[in-house]
């Protein structure tokens, strides 16, 4: 053999061993260093997990009274898998259950869909969980027809029934608190994909909105796992775990049942009150904080839905009705998620800002019907002139001209369309000083923070837009350009990125761009009746164990002091009693035997409804009282309601006289809410039947 053939054989020996060497310490790795990991992912192949859902934690109110709770029903599910492996991918077993259950096929077949299989306008009802658990069409059946379904698997293939816990919102006193408690609902994929930070197991509901998504940590609960091995056939072999559920704490808020029935009734009212007098009024909200401590003693929108329905399963029309804007878009909280011009309400802010700016609030003004700014002549209320009157006296009957010629003279001051670089803007900073644009920090979910057009929001506005202002004739459609839109069009392309006189006189009004939720102005109402300490509104006073034992406290939390000196703040304690004593609130309170202080608002509304109609004015009364020892603001808003005096300050008086058992124009004792004056400051003993005390 010649020396390059025993080369060219070394170097496949070398070659062979090498491949030998490799093989050998794969099956060492696989063996050995890995055997750990590969015998539980072929022992994961072989388990299945039976989970158990633990019973969710209560939500009371202040007193105990229960919000939400769990009952025992009946669920009827059925098995998609199975379900698809018919020839008529489970069709006939569908329709069999649509008719012994009496629901429509068509709610029956869009809650047994994934979501994903759906068109994006077809979903609504669909189901959000996975085909490989299994689906409940309703969890309330007749236990004799549960039965007849368990008895007859040949023809309901699929199909099981199996005793759940309900999550049940009693609705006691006729509270519905939707929009304060939420719901719940089955997993998505997006919460099994452990994005939001948690981990779940597919057969757990958790909450979707409200108090039920924002402490689920804590109502949830842990789950019972029950780990079985099974053979190829699906036969158990052995059970490797078996851990009980643990049911979820229980969430004490300081909601009182009463309030908030009594709140809600009254937006109804005012809901009612406002179509009888010819206005659309097409939703409303009310708030009623502490101004001590923050914290919600009701927090109410109309109209609402009925939280129950996530539970029984939604149809398709109840689906498609929560977001339905004929219906009033009742999915919306209107009280946090809501925004809308708060009028003359605002004036409070603009009593701050011109005192702050050197004006004197104890001397008299001249109140004209109206007052040229450029060439626009802006009118007073209803065009009247009152003479020379007190700023006191201003607030009371709501005059607009007197705020007109300060808002326009401290805009000059500041440079007008050019601004100085050191402008006062006296207005955009007492407006900041109250918070205006920020959110409250609720313990509530998809808050909106509000809109405070100043400067810096004016330029971002217009970086925005310009582009469709300054080709407006070719971007709108031919219903927008009229004479005015199209003028208007016109300046906004040539110096919308500025403050311009008519924006400021309308700001020093609450009209214009700047935008705030009924929740806002409860809080800034609350400031000015607490001595200026702007807190932050809670409604969760405490998580406590089944046994009672309490494993958080939350307690007040301060945000800030509006910007105003103790002389500024007398002024608006006095002003803010003037109104319902003489002024624009005087009808709504007549006779009232609690001294009450607050102030009327109705914002203009720019826009037209879906049937054409131009939009009617939002009525506002933003309150509190008593007037000496305040304990409660109570804000009411009714959207395209009219006149805030006649609409939202009678349905605030309606709350009131809940709040301090008052019936006609005297106090009852025996129906007084609180008779220390002050809610419940210890925590409640928590049972599933607590009864309300005191409720109508």
């Amino acid at each position: 053999m010649n020396q390059r053939a025993r080369l060219s054989l070394l170097v496949v020996q070398i070659f062979i061993f090498s491949l030998l060497f490799g093989l050998m310490g794969r099956l060492f790795y696989l063996q050995v260093a890995a055997g750990p990991k590969y015998r539980d992912a072929a022992l994961s192949i072989q388990s299945r997990d039976v989970v158990t859902p633990a019973t969710r934690g209560l939500i009371v109110d202040s007193s105990g009274v229960p919000l939400a709770l769990n009952r025992v029903g009946v669920a009827i599910t059925v098995d998609r898998t199975k379900l698809d492996r018919q020839s008529d991918k489970g069709v006939a077993v569908l329709r069999s259950l649509s008719t012994l259950l009496k629901i429509e096929y068509r709610d029956i077949y869009q809650r047994t869909r994934l979501c994903g299989e759906l068109a994006k306008g077809e979903r609504a009802g669909c189901w959000t969980g996975s085909r490989f658990q299994p689906i409940p069409l309703t969890k309330e059946a007749d236990p004799e027809l549960a039965l007849r379904i368990v008895e007859r698997p040949d023809q309901y293939p699929g199909v099981s029934a199996t005793p759940v816990s309900i999550r049940n919102y009693p609705g006691n006193a006729g509270a519905n608190a939707a929009h304060l408690l939420g719901y719940i609902g089955p997993l998505t994929e997006e919460d099994l994909s452990g994005a939001n930070g948690r981990s779940y197991f597919r057969s757990e509901s958790i909450g979707k909105a409200g108090l039920e998504i924002q402490y689920d940590e804590y109502l949830r609960g842990s789950p019972g796992i029950k780990t079985v091995i099974v053979d190829r056939k699906e036969a158990v072999t052995s059970t490797t775990q078996n851990s009980k559920p643990v049911g979820g704490n229980h969430l004490v808020t300081s909601i009182d049942v009463r309030v908030q029935a009594a709140a809600e009734t009254a937006l109804a009212d005012a809901v009612r009150r406002a179509r009888s007098m010819g206005y659309p009024s097409d939703g409303a909200a009310a708030v009623v904080m502490d101004v001590r401590n923050g914290q919600i003693i009701a927090l109410a929108s109309h109209p609402t839905y009925d939280p129950n329905a996530f539970e029984r399963g939604l149809t398709v029309a109840e689906a498609k009705n929560l977001y339905s804007e004929k219906a009033g878009v009742p999915a919306l909280s209107r009280a946090l998620q809501g925004l809308f011009a708060p009028a003359s309400t605002f004036k409070a802010v603009s009593a701050v800002a011109a005192a702050n700016a050197g004006y004197d609030l104890n001397a008299s003004y001249d109140c004209p019907s109206q007052v040229e700014v450029g060439t626009r002549a802006f009118q007073n209320f209803e065009s009247k002139a009152q003479g020379r009157i007190s700023m006191k006296k201003a607030i009371a009957v709501s005059c607009d001209t007197i705020w007109y010629r300060i808002a326009f003279d401290e805009w000059l001051r500041d440079g007008g369309l050019k601004p100085k670089s050191n402008a006062n803007d006296h207005f955009f900073s007492a407006a900041k000083g109250f918070q205006v644009g920020v959110k409250t920090g609720i313990d509530l979910p998809s808050e909106s923070s509000g809109r405070l057009a100043d400067r810096e929001w004016r330029k971002s506005w217009y970086e925005q837009n310009k582009d469709f202002y300054c080709n407006y004739k070719e971007r709108a459609s031919k219903s927008q350009q009229t004479a005015f839109l199209v003028q208007l069009a016109y300046e906004n392309c040539l110096d919308g990125d500025k403050i311009r006189a008519g924006d400021a006189v309308n700001f020093s009004i609450g009209q214009g761009d700047t935008v705030i939720s009924p929740l806002k102005l409860a809080q800034m109402y609350a400031a000015i009746a607490n001595g200026g300490t702007i807190l932050k509104p809670t409604i969760a006073k405490a998580i406590v164990k089944t046994d009672g034992t309490v494993i958080k406290e939350f307690k007040p939390e301060k945000l800030g002091v509006i910007p105003a000196t103790k002389e500024t703040i007398k002024f608006l304690h006095g002003s803010l009693r003037e109104v319902v004593i003489s002024g624009t609130g005087a009808g709504a309170f007549n006779s009232f035997p609690i001294p009450i202080s607050g102030k009327t608002g109705t914002a203009q509304v720019f826009g037209r409804n879906p049937n054409g109609s131009a939009k009617a004015d939002t009525s506002w009364f933003a309150s509190y009282g008593p007037t000496n020892k305040p304990r409660f603001a109570v804000v009411m808003m009714v959207s395209q309601g009219g006149f805030g005096a006649s609409v939202s300050g009678v349905g605030t008086r309606k709350i009131y006289e809940t709040l301090f058992g008052v019936e006609g124009s005297k106090v009852s004792s025996a129906k007084i809410l609180f008779p220390s004056g002050i809610p419940p400051v210890g925590l409640p003993k928590i049972s599933p039947a607590t009864k309300v005390k005191g409720a109508k």
